[in-house]
């Protein structure tokens, strides 16, 4: 998502686009050409504001015309730039009435090429207290092979007024030359032809708009976030900047782009590529000239004017090329900036080990945000991230935000290659560039660490909240056929799915062949705007092999469903393995990669090691010959596909999973099989028929595991000791009853603390010891790992607090570890079990929260934690303590990040929003309605909480669907949430 403007100088009237500079009195003829159509007085200020070069024989601009690039030039001030024509004044103020136009659906069926293209752009800001003019020329040309048509212009009018339009230097006329609709500007296709007088074939496009940064809370496009003004493009937030063809398949060298602000308030001005100069101008203003020698759509382009501080290095491509790195943040964060820079250097060596990719330009800079819907942005050369993912000292951030630093800064590298050099051709493809690279961090963050942590970690999330998605009214393919609105499908399923997806890639044809096709997809297709399919072919391709069913993947919602059944026969000691699927493809059965081992059933050994299973019919038998004895199969292993396995039967094999706990060679498996066991005794205690042997085998699986000394992976094992989360386990019931199904883990919970309560308690002693020897931080896999691992157990033993006696010792550990933590991940594991505390154990809970939040001492991220923490406590009073905290000083629902750790925060915790009484989908319906009009993107993802209301039993059901009809009932309600209450309702 990136945006980048551009500015004229009198250097560049030598160049190729001469002609365009060679225009006289471009603003002001065009201003004069629409007052005098409108009947309307034109107001010229004394000082006339110029579009590029006016050229210096002009009588009407005469001695104002000056070189862009050395000397200020002169703007309409703030409070008369109304008086100026807004050419599309009309269709704004049609806009702004609540009587609105239903939302269009747009279908992947519809995608048309452009007609003319965009070559080259040239863009100028020159930005102003609440004032910012936005310039541009656009070099258009027809599209080879397309037939001649309008061309459509994207552009928001309820925040872009546009000012001028010129071609070739010649005003256009409203009707003539053309038409202005809601949320695009129509060039006629005479108008294009006609100015190809000198057989070129292209003409300038140029057109001067207002915006006010100042205003846009909805943080697309151009807008001011505290002390500095930053760009969000990608999807649809070009078009808030300017008119422009704002689609992926449109790429453009972005060859100038001038930044003019004032220089003590915005001393650093970037944008997209190379910085080609910078100078000083009058009155304490300066300006910058970047330039991008690389073709990119228009939502990869970027722009940053402010204040900051910065950390800087240098990483020697594997060509010997060194580039500069830069990371951004506000001065009193600079401190926070090492990890990183250490993370990006770390990127870049990687990719080029893993995939022969090499950075392309001189400078890399990366920008922290802290008013940002999304995690990242991949803008060319200028990353924009939110700051909760850049951040990170050891007394402010936890180890899992070390971790999503790490990733994140790498996701958003590797999009150099899967996205900006490559990209897709519109934005039903969007998973092309995001699951692939959500993919490439996949394996970069466990190459870095743990690759078992890393994919068990991968897994908890994808059935957390994807299988989720597959399952609710927003079920859609990793490829989407239709949308409203492009942001609601930034989902799950485009990221993770899309990424599982292309895992499968790499089982199938090993990651040899996963290399070879990913090197023949740059080969073909560098620099240019692609699809699925072209992926699919270059990896076909590449390995000769046939991967036409396997497309069906891109058009098939929901979650697969294998199921497995198998038979030894000792006579001919052969074992069969029949599998079966089913799914919603409309096209057939899936191709299903099924990686499958056995173990002999006596001794335990491998005796078939990992092996491919092809499933490409809607029933399989599979035979593996020359066994010396009964077998346990290991099915999935690795989690080779994104389905769910089940026995034909309908129940687990409870001895063959405790087998399979004990002795899987497949470390994904053995987690797995023990997650099935407590699953299956969280279900049975849900029912009120707990067995006592599905009861044994979790004790005897939890107290193998806890005093195994020989599992030297610390994180495996802490994984490997944690119950299923309510979220995972409420996938696999039809109807959910989110109280009931927390005291029912509950009570597993605690069973299991009181059985091993002194070993517990002797693994935490022995850790903190452990810790307390070797005091210094560190950020590596055995490090984390340990402190996860302890956690764990204090989470164990914190679940212990039924008398009063047992409050006060839960209580007391939990803060002995919060005042002794000198990480914020101790700390904040010993605030989430204190935030839980009632009875003996609240005095302790008010204290650490108190501690907390002074401790915090206003850092924005510490204190998002700080209202996180409170939203997920299990207390009977939870809702009211929110909506409380909705009332403090520090909470607002102009920050998505502050807004998400407390709204947000509180619809995960499923017990209180799910009360019975309603109140908790009440509280978030009115959130919503308010939430909607500053910011769409962020409530229509909240709003997501209340559209499984079918999971549910009637009386909750019924609630749910009231709000979201309120909410549908909404005038004027944005496209955002609109589609996704309606897709609700439906």
């Amino acid at each position: 998502m990136r945006f980048q403007a551009a500015a004229l100088s009198l250097a560049l009237a030598s160049s190729n686009n001469a002609r365009f500079f060679q225009s006289k009195a471009f603003a002001v003829r065009s201003f004069a050409n629409n007052a005098r159509r409108y009947n309307k007085k034109l107001f010229l200020p004394t000082c006339t504001a110029t579009f590029g070069l006016l050229s210096s024989s002009s009588p009407t601009v005469g001695a104002a015309t000056k070189a862009m690039s050395g000397v200020q030039s002169c703007s309409t001030s703030t409070n008369n730039h109304n008086s100026r024509v807004i050419l599309n004044s009309a269709v704004a103020e049609a806009e702004g009435s609540t009587e609105t136009s239903s939302p269009k659906e747009i279908f992947r069926t519809d995608y048309k090429p452009l007609p003319f293209l965009v070559s080259d752009v040239k863009l100028e800001f020159d930005i102003r207290d609440n004032l910012t003019t936005v310039k541009s020329e656009m070099i258009i040309g027809p599209n080879a092979g397309v037939a001649s048509d309008d061309l459509v212009l994207d552009g928001d009018e309820t925040c872009v007024k546009l000012l001028a339009l010129e071609i070739d230097g010649r005003a256009l006329v409203e009707g003539q030359d053309y038409l202005i609709q809601p949320g695009q500007l129509i060039i006629k296709a005479s108008a294009l032809t006609a100015s190809n007088s000198d057989d070129s074939n292209t003409c300038v496009l140029s057109t001067v708009v207002e915006i006010i940064p100042e205003e846009n809370t909805q943080l697309s496009g151009f807008y001011k976030s505290g002390p500095m003004y930053c760009s969000q493009c990608e999807a649809m937030g070009f078009r808030r900047i300017t008119y422009y063809p704002d689609r992926p398949d449109n790429m453009a060298t972005f060859s100038s782009v001038r930044i003019e602000a004032d220089e003590a308030n915005y001393p650093v001005l970037l944008s997209n590529g190379n910085l080609d100069s910078t100078g000083t101008l009058d009155n304490g203003r300066h300006y910058a000239i970047w330039s991008d020698p690389f073709p990119k759509p228009s939502y990869l382009f970027a722009i940053v004017a402010g204040n900051l501080g910065s950390i800087k290095d240098t990483f020697t491509t594997m060509s010997g090329k060194e580039v500069q790195l830069e990371v951004f943040s506000e001065k009193e964060n600079v401190g926070k900036l090492d990890y990183a820079m250490e993370s990006l250097k770390r990127s870049m060596k990687w990719d080029e080990d893993k995939f022969g990719l090499e950075y392309d330009l001189g400078i890399y800079n990366i920008v922290a945000v802290n008013d940002f819907n999304m995690g990242a942005m991949e803008n060319k050369g200028l990353n924009v991230f939110n700051t909760a993912y850049v951040l990170a000292d050891p007394v402010t951030a936890s180890d899992l935000d070390y971790q999503r630093v790490e990733g994140v800064i790498g996701h958003e590298y590797f999009h150099n290659w899967t996205g900006n050099r490559v990209t897709c051709r519109d934005w039903f493809q969007l998973t092309l560039k995001e699951g692939l690279t959500v993919f490439r961090d996949q394996e970069f963050s466990g190459d870095m660490n743990s690759n078992a942590v890393k994919r068990i970690e991968d897994v908890k999330g994808l059935r957390g909240r994807q299988f989720n998605e597959d399952a609710g009214p927003m079920s859609h393919p990793i490829r989407p056929e239709s949308y409203i609105s492009m942001d609601n499908f930034y989902t799950a399923t485009v990221y993770s799915k899309g990424a599982e997806v292309i895992r499968m890639y790499q089982t199938l044809l090993t990651p040899e062949g996963f290399r070879k096709g990913m090197d023949l997809y740059f080969e073909r297709h560098d620099g240019s705007a692609v699809t699925c399919d072209d992926f699919r072919a270059a990896m076909a391709d590449a390995n000769d092999v046939d991967l036409d069913q396997f497309a069906r993947w891109y058009s098939t919602n929901g979650t697969p469903v294998v199921t497995y059944s198998g038979s030894y026969d000792a006579d001919t000691g052969k074992y069969t393995l029949t599998l079966s699927q089913k799914s919603n493809s409309a096209e057939g059965p899936l191709h299903i990669p099924i990686s499958t081992g056995l173990l002999d059933k006596e001794t335990g050994d491998e005796v078939v090691a990992t092996t491919v299973l092809n499933l490409k019919e809607e029933a399989q038998t599979f035979e593996f010959d020359g066994l010396k004895g009964d077998v346990i199969p290991s099915i999935l292993r690795d989690f080779s596909a994104p389905v769910k396995l089940i026995s034909s039967s309908g129940k687990d094999d409870e001895e063959a999973l405790a087998f399979l706990a004990a002795r899987d060679t497949d470390g994904f498996n053995k987690w797995e099989a023990g997650q099935k066991i407590f699953t299956s005794l969280i279900f049975q205690t849900l029912a009120g028929e707990q067995s006592e042997n599905t009861l044994n085998y979790a004790l005897e699986a939890f107290g193998r595991t806890l005093a195994d000394e020989s599992m030297s992976d610390f994180s495996i094992k802490a994984y490997a000791l944690t119950l299923p989360s309510e979220s995972a386990l409420a996938e696999d019931l039809d109807v959910v009853d989110p109280k009931a199904l927390r005291e029912a883990r509950g009570s597993v919970k605690k069973a299991i603390a009181r059985k091993y309560q002194t070993e517990l308690k002797a693994a935490y002693d022995a850790l903190t010891a452990s810790m307390a020897e070797d005091p210094e931080f560190k950020v590596d896999s055995v490090a984390t790992g340990r402190r996860l691992l302890r956690n764990v157990l204090l989470d164990y033993l914190c679940s212990i607090k039924e008398t009063a006696e047992e409050q006060v010792a839960a209580a007391d550990l939990a803060l002995t570890q919060f005042r002794a933590g000198t990480g914020m991940t101790d700390k904040l594991a010993a605030l989430n079990a204190l935030a839980s505390m009632d009875g003996e154990g609240a005095s302790a809970r008010d204290e650490a929260l108190e501690e907390f939040y002074k401790d915090a001492n206003g850092d924005a991220l510490v204190l998002n934690k700080w209202f996180s923490v409170q939203a997920l406590a299990n207390l009977p009073d939870v809702l009211d303590r929110v909506k409380a905290l909705t009332k403090h000083p520090d909470f607002t629902l102009n920050n998505p990040n502050r807004c998400r750790s407390l709204i947000s925060a509180f619809t995960m915790n499923a017990a209180p929003f799910h009360d019975e009484s309603g109140e908790g989908y009440q509280f978030l319906g009115e959130v919503l309605a308010e939430l909607d009009k500053l910011n769409p993107q962020v409530s229509s993802r909240s709003a997501g909480a209340l559209i499984q209301w079918r999971r549910y039993n009637e009386k909750r059901g019924n609630l749910m669907k009231a709000e979201l009809e309120k909410l549908s009932a909404m005038k004027p309600i944005s496209d955002d949430l609109f589609e996704v209450v309606s897709r609700g309702l439906k």
